[in-house]
């Protein structure tokens, strides 16, 4: 039998007051793909820190090609073979491809750098890759899939067995993801192994070859893949059964509340208008870069438009600010909550308090009771895992923090929520919770512009949608229920 390339026995690790992993277990075989999936917090990133030598487990011992080995920095990971790629890349934006790659390991030659030798390596490392990269540009102008294959080559630079990719499709088109596959099928045929973790299951199947699925810091479960179903893998996650992955609602959809005429900005966005009734989830969708968040910004007054009107309630609103439009009842979920959706160094009872201000001040000062009293109310509606509302809002995972910045929204009572890409990064359960929330407000007489890059996101939300390309909506569907993918294809490459 062929020895493992890595084994994690019985890892524990805790913080204070939480107890982040519980005697966790895996391995990883030569030229293998091993999914590991679990619920925000359930420990996987804690799991992974350990292996790169980022965190240090309290108990249980990690084997590399069979040899037992401590990993106290992630030098030590480094040196034993082991490259993490996070989501948030680890790469100096100021430096080009070629400097990150070698980073801490340059070429030299009499003792001095050889940028020559650097070069000719890193063409070499891309060339295995399939790609090209402009080796004398900063990091910082590469495209995320570019920024991601250098994450890559730094990896094969220093001659790792064994590679971790953590949701590492989240911000990449349908077309750079199946070119990422490509690239860890070869990797594969080379003897790495590769540990994927993500939450679209859909990947999982494509990629994967066997699964681990962990559950508030226990392995709960581990078998091919072949021996597994989306249903047991959710179930696993969970710790329940869930029948349907978008829940049922039954809501009557009224008239017409949000009208937008003629909205244009330069060429992200050209001559959209649309409606939005009340009591209506509207998906907006389309490839990247086909102006939906461009749009929704416009809205928001977070950009500025060149012409169009907005209508709430048939009354014509001026919207020059995301003050003005929160003033008038819209409020927007932004794609990236990391950045624009939460301030993370500040705590999460802070956070919540941001857009409602105004209500929970007096004479210029902060009633913090009222706001303590007001956000406990969200964090038990929402079940806000959070051990403290003076969190901060940066330690939370995924979920929790989409729950945080839906908190303070809903304080706000919103007429118009918009919510862009609301479950990206989000586990099984998070998302089914965001579903039922999404239908209640509906079920309120709200009216919810939704976006999604997610095709059964978008079948299984909305009532009706609109598909963008090229800054235009280039069809709309009226019945989403009954839709299908390759229409929202069709229209969406039109």
């Amino acid at each position: 039998m062929t020895t493992p390339l890595l084994e994690m026995r019985d890892i524990v690790k805790s913080f204070p007051g939480v107890q982040a992993l519980r005697g966790v277990s895996l391995s990883l075989r030569p030229g293998e793909v091993l999914a590991l999936l679990g619920e925000n917090g359930a420990g996987k990133s804690t799991l992974m820190k350990v292996l790169g030598g980022a965190h240090r487990a309290d108990a249980g011992t990690i084997a590399v090609n069979g040899r037992e080995t401590v990993f106290q920095t992630p030098q030590d990971s480094r040196r034993a073979g082991v490259a993490v790629i996070y989501q948030e890349f680890n790469l100096v934006p100021g430096l080009t491809a070629c400097e990150n790659i070698f980073l801490g390991q340059e070429v030299t030659r009499a003792g001095f750098v050889s940028r020559t030798q650097e070069r000719r390596r890193a063409t070499e490392l891309f060339q295995r890759l399939g790609v090209e990269i402009n080796l004398n540009v900063p990091c910082r102008l590469l495209s995320t899939a570019q920024q991601q294959l250098v994450e890559i080559a730094k990896a094969l630079a220093f001659e790792a067995r064994i590679i971790v990719m953590d949701e590492p499709s989240a911000a990449l088109t349908s077309h750079e993801v199946e070119r990422l596959f490509d690239i860890i099928r070869d990797l594969k045929k080379h003897g790495i192994g590769v540990i994927y973790i993500s939450h679209r299951l859909d990947e999982i199947f494509t990629i994967a070859d066997r699964v681990t699925v962990l559950r508030d810091g226990t392995n709960v479960g581990e078998r091919p893949l072949s021996e597994m179903s989306r249903s047991n893998m959710i179930e696993l996650m969970v710790g329940r059964e869930l029948k349907d992955e978008f829940p049922h609602r039954a809501t009557a959809i009224g008239p017409a509340r949000l009208e937008v005429m003629g909205l244009r900005s330069g060429s992200a966005v050209r001559d959209v208008t649309f409606t939005v009734r009340r009591g209506e989830i509207l998906a907006l969708t389309g490839l990247v870069g086909a102006g939906r968040t461009e749009t929704v910004r416009l809205l928001f007054g977070a950009d500025r438009r060149d012409s169009g009107d907005i209508r709430l309630d048939g009354k014509l609103l001026s919207i020059r600010s995301p003050r003005d439009a929160i003033a008038a009842g819209i409020g927007l979920l932004t794609e990236d909550r990391k950045h624009q959706g939460l301030v993370l160094r500040h705590s999460v009872r802070e956070n919540f308090g941001v857009p409602n201000l105004d209500r929970l001040s007096q004479f210029g000062f902060v009633q913090q009771q009222q706001e303590r009293e007001e956000f406990g109310r969200y964090v038990s509606t929402l079940k806000i895992k959070v051990p403290s509302q003076e969190q901060l809002a940066g330690n939370l995972s995924g979920g929790n923090q989409q729950k945080v910045v839906l908190a303070k929204w809903l304080a706000r009572n919103c007429e118009v929520l918009i919510f862009d890409e609301p479950t990206r990064g989000i586990d099984v359960g998070a998302k089914y919770e965001i579903y039922l929330l999404m239908n209640e407000l509906v079920a309120q007489g709200k009216s919810i512009i939704m976006i999604s890059s997610e095709m059964p996101e978008v079948l299984g939300m909305a009532d009706r949608i609109l598909v963008m390309h090229e800054g235009r909506i280039t069809g709309e569907i009226a019945d989403a229920r009954r839709a299908t993918q390759e229409q929202i294809m069709e229209l969406a490459v039109a």
